[in-house]
C-alpha cells in the first residue's frame, strides 16, 4: 500500500532531505530537524510532499497577504488538497507555522521554483492550485492577485504566460484564444491540431504516470476542463460542428 503524503510526514520519511525553508517548515510540524541535502543518505525528497507542502506554504503566506483568517483558507486549501479527516489539525498547524516564519513567500517560491525548473508544467499546477484556493471565497482579490503574479515571476512565467493562468480562473472579459495558446490567425486545420496538443499536454493522465499526488490530478482535471470550454467557445464561433 502506498503511503499517503501525511502518513509520510509523520514517519521516517520526514527525514529525506528537504533543506531550505520548506524543510524547517516540515522540520518544525514534525518535531525534529531534518538532515540537509546535501549530506542525505536517502536522496532526493519525495516529489509528492515537496509539491504539496509548496502549496501550502505558499498558501500560508498568500492568506498572511490578504488577511483572511487561518480557518478559512485552510478550508479552501482542503477543497484542492485530499486530507484525511483527523490530519485537520497538523494542515492548520503547517499553515500557521509557515504564516509565522520569518522567511517571505520569495524564499518558499524561490525552493520551488528551483526544484521543478525544468518541469515548468509543474510549476503552472502550483500557481493553479494556489487560484483555486484564493477564489474560494468567490473572488480573487487585488492583493491576491498581486502576490500569485509575483509568485509566477520568481517561476520565471512571463507576464503573457500568468495573464494566460488567470484567464482561467479570473471572471473577466476572457479570451478563449488566451486560454488555449492560440492565435486568432490560425485556420480551423490548425486551431484543431493545436487543440487536440493541448488537451494532450494537460490530460490529468500526464500527472499521473509522473508520480503526482491527487490534488496535482485534480488541478489538472480543472484546468483540462478549462480548455475544453475554451475550445467549446472557439468551435461555436466559428461553427466547427
Amino acid at each position: 500500500m502506498i503511503q499517503s503524503i501525511w502518513g509520510k510526514l509523520g514517519g521516517a520519511g520526514i527525514g529525506l532531505a528537504f533543506g531550505g525553508p520548506i524543510g524547517a517548515l516540515l522540520g518544525g510540524v514534525a518535531g525534529h530537524v531534518l538532515i540537509d541535502r546535501e549530506g542525505a543518505p536517502f536522496g532526493k525528497p519525495p516529489r509528492d510532499v515537496l509539491f504539496t507542502m509548496g502549496l501550502v506554504a505558499l498558501a500560508a503566506k498568500m492568506a498572511k497577504a490578504d488577511g483572511v483568517v487561518v480557518d478559512v483558507e485552510v478550508k479552501a486549501f482542503e477543497q484542492v488538497v485530499d486530507v484525511p479527516a483527523d490530519e485537520h489539525e497538523r494542515v492548520k498547524r503547517l499553515f500557521e507555522l509557515a504564516m509565522q516564519t520569518t522567511d517571505g513567500f520569495e524564499a518558499y517560491a524561490r525552493q520551488i521554483g528551483m526544484e521543478f525548473k525544468e518541469e515548468p508544467a509543474l510549476l503552472e499546477d502550483v500557481i493553479d492550485g494556489l487560484f483555486h484556493i484564493a477564489k474560494a471565497d468567490e473572488a480573487v482579490h487585488d492583493a491576491e492577485y498581486l502576490y500569485l503574479k509575483n509568485v509566477a515571476g520568481i517561476f520565471a512565467f512571463s507576464e503573457a504566460e500568468f495573464e494566460r493562468i488567470a484567464a482561467r480562473h479570473v471572471k473577466r472579459a476572457d479570451d478563449p484564444y488566451l486560454i488555449l495558446k492560440a492565435d486568432r490567425a490560425m485556420s480551423d486545420e490548425e486551431l484543431k491540431r493545436h487543440y487536440r496538443k493541448m488537451v494532450a499536454e494537460n490530460h490529468p493522465d500526464r500527472e499521473i504516470a509522473r508520480g503526482l499526488p491527487p490534488e496535482a490530478v485534480k488541478i489538472a482535471t480543472e484546468r483540462l476542463a478549462a480548455i475544453n470550454a475554451a475550445w467549446e467557445r472557439i468551435a461555436t464561433e466559428r461553427n466547427l460542428r
